[in-house]
């Protein structure tokens, strides 16, 4: 031998490292499957998760699915589709569902169910198998910047009530439902994108609260549950729930949920950020997760680094063989269970499909219209407006995807969204905008904008407007202020649907 020696990886049995490869969903750059990652499901990878970057048109994903789903018949084959403000199908266009919000609202569960099934069943067409929702988080802080209109509404047993009835729907499609954010992501004014939340409530209040609408959806048979990166000091003072063995047994043993647990995006900061993804997807595993949900932009050369962590605890004792076969095995249950199961969207549609599950007048009766939005539609209802679209940086999750009526306008170039916007063009108001608006002094103005009240510039600029003139209506497309004060009208959600029932309203009043 030479004198200088290289440290090795010890090798990993073939079985060990089918079980590694099963435990894994990336995501991927581009609308085509890569040969890498082609070459991983061949290989065992656990399956792929889909976000709106990798879908050009429901032609173009139906063929990558099957791509996916050739080279890997065991695949999972994921999505984040929530049917409102997160939207993965609709990303080109904003979605043509209401979203949790103005469910929640509405409060009629039957119509959950059926939103819950239209959802299912154009993403059973799609040829997609795990749908990342619904999302049952509990909104108890207005000012959550990641949760908001994705959440059915402020009660725990409203929102475990609509938990269910969205599972049961989805999964009457032929689609595994995952309910989010485990333990509950609802009570923090933190992103777990950007940084690591902290709620910090005891167990005695989670329980009542917080694992109302899981424990819902466990009922309802749902297959799967997905993880927060969130830390709940007491009852784990170091580790993120995703990654805490004390937090996921509650789920396990007091909630009986014996489906695939999988986690939020490990690229997130809140699970990767100090640590990297491979010691996250290390934790994860060993506190109990099956799936790891990757990222948005993975690569051959991450998830190798991810395998060989993952192999490198496995021969440290870190995890066991019997844990990494015990989450494969779960994941590839799932799989078979859905392969399995028959649904209506598995032969062609003779209905109007998503365009039926509910109209823009079932969609107005959620708004909520106070005194000055009252009166402003009593005066100004149906004539031609100066608009103010009010942008903000959205969160991660909802992405870059038209929203509201401007959304309406960019699905139809020829509809009456469009129309109404050329008639009078509106002008954008950002954190980078000077005070001078440019209005039209003879038209009335509409303020549009999502959780308006968290933003400094939209209230000073909304103050400033309502100062100098009479004619301001404010429209929160997001979830309002506990006072309203900057929504004289809150519709609960942007999905494309209700920016077309918010047009509907403007247009002819109350």
């Amino acid at each position: 031998m030479s004198g200088s020696s290289v440290a090795r990886p010890a090798p990993v049995d073939a079985e060990l490292r089918r079980s590694i490869a099963a435990t894994l969903l990336p995501g991927f750059v581009g609308t085509t499957l890569p040969a890498w990652l082609e070459s991983r499901l061949r290989a065992g990878l656990g399956g792929v998760c889909l976000f709106g970057q990798n879908i050009a048109s429901p032609e173009q994903l139906r063929a990558l699915t099957d791509a996916i789903r050739a080279a890997n018949p065991d695949a999972v084959i994921a999505i984040d589709e929530e049917g409102g403000d997160v939207t993965r199908l609709h990303y080109a266009t904003g979605s043509p569902f209401p979203g949790n919000a103005v469910l929640g609202r509405l409060d009629d569960t039957a119509l959950t169910e059926r939103v819950g099934r239209e959802v299912g069943e154009e993403l059973r067409r799609a040829g997609v198998t795990l749908d990342f929702a619904p999302d049952v988080d509990i909104n108890s802080d207005p000012d959550n910047p990641v949760i908001g209109v994705r959440s059915f509404g402020t009660s725990p047993e409203l929102v475990a009530r609509h938990a269910a009835a969205w599972t049961r729907g989805l999964q009457s499609a032929g689609v595994a439902a995952a309910a989010k954010h485990f333990p509950g992501h609802g009570d923090t004014a933190a992103d777990s994108h950007l940084e690591l939340p902290v709620v910090d409530v005891p167990a005695a209040l989670l329980r009542e609260r917080e694992l109302a609408p899981f424990r819902a959806a466990v009922a309802a048979g749902v297959r799967a549950v997905m993880t927060s990166h969130l830390l709940l000091p007491q009852l784990d003072p170091d580790l993120p729930a995703t990654m805490s063995p004390t937090i996921l047994a509650m789920l396990r043993d007091e909630l009986g949920f014996d489906g695939v647990i999988v986690t939020d995006a490990l690229d997130m900061h809140g699970a990767s950020g100090d640590r990297g993804i491979p010691e996250a997807a290390v934790l994860a595993l060993a506190a109990g997760c099956d799936l790891l949900c990757l990222g948005t932009e993975n690569t051959d050369a991450q998830l190798q680094s991810i395998e060989d962590a993952i192999a490198a605890a496995v021969a440290t004792a870190r995890l066991t063989p019997a844990r990494l076969t015990e989450a494969a095995h779960r994941v590839h249950t799932l799989s078979a269970t859905v392969a399995s199961s028959k649904s209506p969207a598995d032969t062609p549609s003779t209905d109007g499909g998503i365009e039926d599950a509910m109209g823009v007048a079932e969609v107005v009766k959620a708004f909520e219209v106070g005194e000055r939005g009252r009166a402003w539609l009593g005066a100004h209802a149906g004539q031609v407006c100066s608009v103010v679209r009010v942008e903000t940086v959205a969160n991660i999750a909802v992405g870059v995807a038209p929203w509201g009526p401007f959304a309406a306008a960019t699905a139809d170039p020829a509809g009456p969204a469009a129309a109404a916007f050329a008639a009078n063009p509106c002008v954008v108001l950002d954190a980078g905008t000077g005070r001078d608006l440019a209005l039209d002094a003879a038209a009335p103005v509409v303020v549009v904008g999502k959780d308006l009240h968290r933003h400094a510039f939209a209230r000073a600029a909304i103050d400033r407007l309502r100062a100098e003139r009479a004619d301001v209506l404010v429209v929160d497309m997001g979830w309002p202020a506990a006072d309203r004060a900057y929504a004289d009208i809150a519709t609960f959600g942007a999905s494309r649907l209700v920016g077309q029932a918010l047009l509907e309203l403007l247009g002819r009043g109350s």
